[in-house]
C-alpha cells in the first residue's frame, strides 16, 4: 500500500527536522486555513503539491531554504512583496525563506487565494 500524499509531506516535514520542516509545516497549516478544501499531492519524486482546481503551489526543501513556487504567481497581484524568486519567469514566481525568516502570514493567505481564485476561473472545455 502506498502512503497518501498527506502522509508523505508529514514524514517530509518530519525527516526535515530543523528549521525547514517547522516553515514547511508553517506553511501548510496557512495553506489550510486559506483553502480548506485543498487538495495535497506528491510529485515529481518527492515535491509536495497543494492543488484546488490546479497546482497553486509547490513546497521545496533546499538545503538553505524552503521554496514555495506559485504555479501562476506571475498573474497574480503581490503588493505585499512576498515573491523574491523567480520573478524573471513567465508564468511561476516563488517565495524563497531562509532560516529566521518571517513572513506576513496575512499577505501570504491573501496571495494563495488569489491563486485559487485565479484557477477557478481558468476557461472550462467543453465537448460539443
Amino acid at each position: 500500500m502506498t502512503d497518501s500524499p498527506s502522509a508523505l509531506i508529514d514524514a517530509r516535514i518530519a525527516a526535515l527536522g530543523d528549521w525547514r520542516g517547522d516553515m514547511l509545516a508553517q506553511f501548510r497549516a496557512l495553506i489550510h486555513r486559506a483553502i480548506p478544501d485543498v487538495v495535497e499531492t506528491w510529485k515529481w519524486r518527492g515535491v509536495p503539491v497543494w492543488e484546488k482546481d490546479g497546482i497553486l503551489c509547490t513546497g521545496e526543501s533546499y538545503k538553505s531554504a524552503v521554496k514555495l513556487t506559485f504555479a501562476k504567481g506571475a498573474a497574480l497581484d503581490d503588493p505585499a512583496g512576498l515573491f523574491n524568486a523567480s520573478l524573471g519567469g513567465h508564468v511561476r514566481r516563488a517565495i524563497d525563506l531562509h532560516e529566521g525568516d518571517a513572513i506576513d502570514e496575512a499577505a501570504f493567505i491573501t496571495l494563495i487565494q488569489a491563486a485559487a481564485a485565479l484557477n477557478a476561473a481558468k476557461p472550462r472545455k467543453t465537448r460539443n
